[in-house]
């Protein structure tokens, strides 16, 4: 699991020795098990820029954002017995959301999008 992290969350390694995150996202949350319902969201209302891993841990050291993990547990819960593929740090509009990537284990992917002041799911599509 903790390869398959590293290989496919490039955006938020450079979290791994500051926060710890990376030793916390490989346990699981086993206590979450009820699926939060899907929200559609609609891509060509609004814009998004991802941020870089640079002004990601800004983010989290200056406490305007949750730590990744935090959205990766909420992302968990919404999609159960999922990996979580990818995960970024993005300005939705005028607010900066976490969006992440979780593939199934039927084969599909299921984007989670997380408000990232709260940890909240925000909607799934």
């Amino acid at each position: 699991m903790r390869q398959l992290v590293l290989l496919l969350l490039p955006a938020l390694v450079g979290l791994a020795g500051a926060s710890g995150w990376l030793a916390a996202a490989e346990e699981r949350d086993e206590t979450a098990t009820g699926a939060v319902p899907a929200r559609p969201i609609r891509a060509a209302e609004t814009t998004q820029t991802c941020l870089s891993s640079g002004d990601l841990r800004e983010a989290v050291a200056e406490k305007r954002v949750v730590e990744p993990v935090a959205a990766i547990r909420a992302a968990r819960a919404a999609v159960p017995r999922a990996d979580i593929v990818r995960a970024n740090l993005c300005r939705r509009d005028e607010a900066l959301v976490y969006m992440l990537t979780a593939l199934r284990k039927d084969g599909q992917f299921v984007h989670v999008m997380v408000d990232a002041r709260s940890g909240q799911v925000a909607g799934q599509w």
